[in-house]
């Protein structure tokens, strides 16, 4: 391949990422109240969204029906075929379908929009014809019409899914923070998703706690060098409970050496921060990240319901389990 023919390729496939982009962009200036109300059909349907059509429309009405599932929405995808041939049994009369089809008027989704009709679903129709048959029988109409196709001399459906699927998933994303769907929500669904790990993973899982060396409070602060250089700049101080009572930091040494030649001799507890910010066992990584990263420390020590000290979790360790 010559370079001519490689800047024409590149050109060609800026044409079709240009004209894409084009459509999303007109489907953000021309939506309106129909957008407010499919939302609060979904939102108040009691039963299940039944996504369904036929083709390339059919593709994209899977990853719509998928999307919205894993956003706190139930949702099937049926085949308007296979759903006159016996799967219409997963349709129940307070299901919302979704019908998708760039011209509206599919003969292979005619029959399952009728069937629709006469159970009383209300149907949103997303399509590329405001006046077909699908769009005429629709409850709302989302109107995914695109002025070309980016291949234009055969007419493959490019442009118009691409703005169909973009309105899907306007669809999904707004009717999850309608619902007020979190995501924590999202980890349930995901567990096994570097999302979900994120979501769920505790403190306990991520701390070191064998053998983690501490302090109590009668201790000099010459016995803090050696626990601060092994463990990365934070010792805990414990009552004789085991319970904490501080911490004494790298910058706390750094800050007493300044200002204080026999520094070695200090007792800890008059160098130590009596307030520390603790992580609790059974508490979600996240929020130890969260916590370390408002109150600007590296490391949280780790208590039960007592406030005895299990271990500590580092920034570094977060980092590794992919939290961060």
């Amino acid at each position: 391949m010559d370079a001519k023919e490689g800047k024409d390729l590149l050109r060609k496939a800026r044409t079709v990422l240009d004209a894409e982009s084009r459509a999303i962009a007109a489907l953000s200036r021309r939506i309106g109240p129909e957008f407010v109300e499919a939302v609060k059909l979904l939102a108040g349907a009691r039963g299940r969204v039944i996504v369904s059509g036929i083709g390339k429309s059919g593709i994209i009405g899977r990853k719509i029906a998928a999307t919205l599932t894993s956003t706190g929405t139930p949702a099937s995808f049926l085949h308007p075929v296979e759903g006159l041939h016996g799967d219409l049994g997963i349709v129940g009369r307070e299901d919302v379908a979704i019908l998708v089809s760039k011209s509206g008027d599919t003969s292979e989704l005619t029959g399952l929009m009728s069937y629709f009709v006469r159970l009383g679903l209300p149907i949103i129709a997303m399509t590329g014809d405001v006046d077909s048959s699908l769009g005429r029988s629709a409850r709302v109409v989302l109107d995914c019409s695109v002025e070309e196709e980016a291949c234009s001399f055969v007419q493959a459906p490019t442009t118009s899914t691409t703005a169909t699927l973009a309105m899907g998933d306007a669809l999904a994303v707004v009717l999850m923070e309608k619902k007020g769907f979190k995501a924590e929500d999202f980890a349930v669904l995901h567990p096994g998703g570097s999302l979900g790990r994120k979501m769920t993973l505790q403190v306990e899982e991520v701390m070191v706690g064998d053998e983690y060396p501490w302090l109590g409070q009668d201790a000099l602060m010459r016995d803090c060098i050696v626990p601060l250089a092994e463990m990365r700049g934070t010792v805990p101080i414990v009552g004789d409970a085991k319970e904490v009572v501080g911490v004494v930091t790298a910058g706390d040494l750094t800050r007493l050496m300044e200002r204080t030649p026999d520094f070695l001799e200090v007792p800890v507890r008059e160098v130590m921060t009596r307030t520390p910010k603790l992580a609790h066992m059974g508490e979600l990584a996240s929020a130890a990240v969260h916590r370390m990263e408002k109150y600007g420390v590296m490391a949280l020590p780790v208590v039960d319901q007592a406030h005895r000290l299990q271990g500590i979790v580092h920034l570094h360790d977060l980092m590794r389990s992919g939290v961060v």
